[in-house]
């Protein structure tokens, strides 16, 4: 992983550490690199509900258009759409601006390829040389140079080869028109509460629903620029589970900011997370034929529950490191399809190229439908063994390569060992240390995990 990108593009708190220069070059330089073969690049832009989205994307439209390329804006939208309308507009890469899941202060930028599918490493890397000056290659460093480029060493046309903004303005009934076509029932006779978590599903998830005959509820579906994710969404599902009883609802559906990933809600008020969707799932395409390879690709930190439920079914099960981008690396090498993350982040890759929280929203619905099982029974047939997560924040996370920190995670390892496991990780966006423990004892495991956790606090 490079100095700027993360796991999930360039994230950093607005203003401050993601500041409008840096998106001024992000947007230079990934312009520059995503369209080498392209006097003019064409990119499209979509962003989340944050107040600071609309200053990062005049910044990283002033980029684009300063090496001749075409922004395409298309307003607030989900990251999934953004990756769907780089393909359907043909587009040579798609820019999202978004942090997610992390709070208002926070914000992002992470790119697509023209394909829709987030950039390889060494992309990342080669766009960062650029951003920090190390593929400069401009003799004079202070005012540019005779052939046209500027200081930093890519293009700076002038005249009419200056590029241009071209808004897109039905985008969201391009995304809409395409999710609906993914669904072979409609959902009249079901009610369902939406979360949109007052970020980019906030309009989107409702429209789609009701446009498929549902009733519809929202809640949190009324973004200000200041209350995304703010005790809402699919981190923080407790509304969403009592607004799910309170209006007697079949389901409901949680959201984050970008609504790149679903919780789910029963109609008893309950949790069901990625890997009990991602089972409810899994089992309703293997017994149709249509899961590919009878192979589902999860991360590490999926529960054993859920392993013991798809290998009872025949299912065959890659595992890999945590993060959606390496589920998506899994699915491709070996040909299959689906895949996703606890957390949420579900890949349907015969539909889009990247985690759709509200596509993951509509094939659970039919499900649903087709089965005529209500959400718990579905939910019900994988059991989850007690699982404990703790995030400590820290001011460095290469804490977690000192010996005493190796010491203590082998030593909670030492005490589940044969009953349970201890997974111990840097957070790929956040300056956070995850203790992850899984175990048959519920009391144990909190104790062990908590002995952990305690340990990194005191960095």
């Amino acid at each position: 992983m490079g100095k700027l990108f993360g796991t999930d593009g360039v994230r950093g708190v607005a203003n401050s550490e993601l500041t409008p220069e840096l998106a001024f070059k992000l947007g230079r330089a990934g312009a520059y690199v995503l369209s080498q073969e392209a006097p003019h690049p064409r990119i499209v832009i979509g962003k989340d509900t944050r107040i600071s989205g609309d200053m990062l994307e005049a910044a990283l439209i002033a980029g684009i258009t300063s090496v001749g390329g075409e922004a395409l804006p298309v307003g607030v939208l989900p990251t999934p759409g953004i990756a769907y309308l780089t393909r359907k507009l043909k587009a040579t890469a798609g820019v999202v601006i978004s942090a997610s899941h992390n709070p208002v202060a926070d914000n992002g930028i992470k790119f697509f390829s023209a394909s829709g599918f987030k950039l390889p490493d060494t992309v990342e890397e080669e766009i960062e040389r650029y951003v920090l000056g190390e593929n400069n290659a401009c003799p004079d460093s202070v005012g540019g140079d005779a052939e046209g480029h500027h200081a930093d060493g890519l293009p700076a046309p002038t005249g009419a080869q200056v590029g241009r903004v071209s808004p897109v303005a039905d985008a969201e009934t391009m995304f809409v028109d395409y999710l609906k076509s993914t669904v072979p029932v409609d959902f009249r006779g079901l009610k369902v509460v939406v979360d949109g978590a007052n970020g980019a599903a906030f309009r989107v998830a409702p429209r789609i629903l009701r446009e498929l005959g549902a009733e519809v509820v929202t809640i949190c579906c009324e973004p200000d620029g200041t209350n995304i994710n703010d005790g809402c969404g699919s981190t923080h599902p407790e509304k969403l589970c009592q607004a799910v009883v309170a209006h007697g609802a079949h389901v409901g559906l949680a959201h984050d900011g970008d609504a790149d990933r679903l919780i789910a809600v029963d109609e008893k008020g309950q949790i069901v997370d990625g890997d009990r969707i991602m089972v409810t799932c899994a089992l309703h395409m293997k017994a149709k034929g249509q899961l590919p390879q009878d192979t589902v690709a999860v991360t590490v930190m999926s529960n054993m529950g859920l392993h013991l439920a798809l290998k009872e079914a025949g299912i065959r099960i890659l595992e890999t490191k945590v993060g959606d981008r390496y589920v998506l690396e899994a699915l491709l090498e070996s040909g299959t399809l689906f895949g996703g993350e606890q957390s949420g982040h579900i890949l349907f890759l015969e539909h889009n190229t990247t985690g759709d929280g509200v596509l993951t929203g509509l094939q659970l619905l039919t499900v649903m439908k087709e089965s005529g099982q209500p959400l718990s029974a579905l939910a019900a047939q994988m059991r989850q063994l007690p699982q404990l997560l703790v995030n400590v924040r820290v001011k460095d996370k290469s804490c977690l390569d000192t010996p005493e920190a190796q010491a203590a995670v082998e030593a909670g390892k030492a005490k589940l060992e044969g009953r349970g496991r201890i997974l111990v990780r840097p957070s790929g966006t956040e300056p956070l240390i995850r203790v992850m423990g899984e175990g048959p004892d519920a009391e144990e495991l909190k104790q062990v995990v908590e002995e952990i956790a305690d340990l990194f606090r005191r960095f």
